[in-house]
């Protein structure tokens, strides 16, 4: 069965106004199709609303409905049409210059005309006498591009030392003696040259997309983290703030209870006088009645019968005092500062293991370290020796002081490790900038590039101009050190205690920085010889 395409003539899909394939085709209500802009402009211009086909009157302007079916015919018929129109010629073919209406493929193009043929219009160049002396070639377009300006010649040849293409009386003229090579053999050069480019390119572009993957999965990390410390510190200072409302509430509460044994008390004793008033008073109106009678008989009968006074107590040792008050606020304080210190002892060690997540593994460097120093194997201990050894003097060897760096810097990020120093009476440790000194008295500051503290005869502070001396709470077996380099932050823990010691602020770091220890000089009494020692992190059970 034929399709409806092919059913179908020209005509099928004419509008009768345009005489052109329909465009947005509509149809009235008596079954014609027009062009939607074709009816609308015949309707606007006449007096009446008529059909243009049947010319049949409608009493108000129709409201004109799309026809489906027809525009999607339409649709496929102006594609079949342009198709068939379309020349049959590979897009890397030559056309002929010469055809009119549908230009067939060419066969050859001549450097003198400067155009291209096909089989039918080359064949004056293969009979006339004049035209069989210009120069044919394999079909080219684009043909007054490729010959020279100069000499009117084909641009054959690439000089190497111009980087331009030229022809061949050129390379006798202004690129005599200089290299030149056929088009194709440079093009392929260059070609290869810009495979690699392409794969460079390529390669620039996956690196620039993985950055902008890792820049996107760092604001994600840093989102969740922040969402994190938000809701850890809300927890914890929503904890306090009950805290205090429940210092608050068991404060008020005491002072209440004593208020109220206090009243209970007043009013207990109130009503035992009240009652021996009301006793007293009506014993002192029979007495009052009594003393006025005359009758010396009844008197005397009537006295004999008169009630003993009831017991009373003895007030003067009686005494209501306002409840004391003294120290319930400090006892309540108390209590407080005790569950505040709890909560510190969580959040210390919540903070020490956070910074714990950024190990790193370092061992010390022999090329750095002074030559009275000796180092474990596995380049984790360092102790003073007592004797100089001989050791290559290198630019990166401490001479003067007993310190030795790690082999391992950092760049970037964020870094922590950890330091026995247990038994030692002498030592140094923190972390120090590549182009420290390392040759003369070194004066060890951040401003020439360390930053450490020191513990020497029980003291403890950081290196800084004045020394800051720090609290030393009890016997240090083991110090933590974090760095963040792009914030510029040093912080230092005791480990054991879970206690921050020392953090350092605002630093400005643009070198690679490496982890620093000084074990300090050994002495022949025996102090100070244990070594400090690089331990690996060991977590601790968190405060509850």
């Amino acid at each position: 069965m034929a399709s409806a395409n092919t059913a179908w003539s020209e005509d099928n899909f004419s509008c009768s106004i345009c005489l052109d394939v329909f465009n947005h085709t509509v149809t009235t209500p008596c079954g014609h199709n027009f062009c939607r802009t074709c009816v609308t402009k015949y309707w606007d211009e006449q007096v009446k609303y008529k059909c243009p086909v049947c010319d049949k009157l409608f009493d108000t302007r129709p409201d004109l409905q799309v026809n489906t079916l027809l525009s999607e015919r339409v649709n496929r018929f102006g594609t079949s049409v342009r198709v068939k129109e379309q020349p049959c010629v590979e897009p890397t073919e030559v056309l002929c210059d010469f055809c009119t209406g549908t230009q067939l493929k060419a066969v050859k193009s001549c450097l003198v005309c400067l155009i291209s043929y096909c089989q039918t219009h080359l064949e004056p160049h293969q009979r006339v006498a004049g035209l069989k002396k210009h120069r044919l070639v394999e079909p080219m377009d684009r043909l007054e591009e490729r010959m020279c300006k100069k000499h009117d010649r084909l641009l054959e040849l690439f000089c190497q030392n111009d980087q331009v293409c030229v022809c061949q009386f050129c390379t006798e003229g202004d690129h005599r003696s200089h290299p030149v090579v056929p088009l194709k053999e440079e093009y392929e050069v260059k070609a290869a040259q810009l495979g690699k480019i392409e794969a460079e390119v390529l390669l620039m572009v996956e690196e620039r997309q993985k950055m902008i993957q890792e820049i996107k999965d760092t604001v994600k990390r840093s989102k969740a983290d922040a969402d994190r410390e938000i809701a850890d510190s809300v927890q914890v200072l929503t904890g306090l703030m009950r805290c205090l409302e429940k210092c608050q509430d068991d404060l008020n509460q005491m002072v209440k209870e004593r208020l109220k044994s206090t009243e209970k008390k007043a009013e207990e004793f109130i009503k035992e006088l009240e009652q021996e008033i009301e006793d007293l008073t009506n014993r002192s109106s029979e007495v009052k009645l009594l003393s006025g009678n005359k009758d010396h008989l009844y008197f005397l009968q009537t006295f004999r019968s008169l009630k003993k006074p009831a017991p009373t107590r003895d007030w003067t040792t009686v005494e209501v005092r306002p409840p004391s008050y003294v120290g319930t606020l400090r006892r309540s304080l108390d209590q407080l500062e005790e569950t505040l210190n709890m909560e510190m002892k969580k959040l210390r060690d919540a903070e020490l293991k956070k910074v714990q997540q950024y190990e790193v593994d370092v061992t010390l460097d022999p090329d750095t370290d002074h030559p009275s120093l000796i180092l474990s194997e596995d380049g984790k201990q360092v102790h003073h020796g007592g004797v100089w050894k001989e050791l290559p003097d290198n630019p990166k060897r401490f001479t003067k002081k007993f310190y030795v760096l790690t082999r391992q810097s950092f760049t970037s990020g964020r870094f922590y490790f950890e330091v026995q120093v247990r038994d030692k009476t002498i030592w140094r440790l923190g972390v120090a900038r590549e182009s420290i000194d390392r040759k003369g008295q070194i004066r060890v500051t951040p401003a020439t590039g360390y930053w450490v503290i020191t513990f020497n005869d029980d003291v403890l502070g950081f290196n800084e101009v004045p020394a800051v001396r720090l609290p030393l709470r009890a016997e240090l077996q083991k110090v933590g050190v974090f760095v963040d380099y792009d914030e510029g932050l040093v912080f230092f823990y005791d480990v054991e205690a879970r206690v921050h010691i020392y953090s350092v602020t605002g630093c400005s770091f643009t070198e690679p920085l490496y982890p620093f220890l000084g074990p300090g000089r050994y002495n022949y009494e025996g102090n100070n010889s244990a070594p400090l020692i690089i331990s690996p992190v060991k977590q601790t059970r968190t405060f509850v």
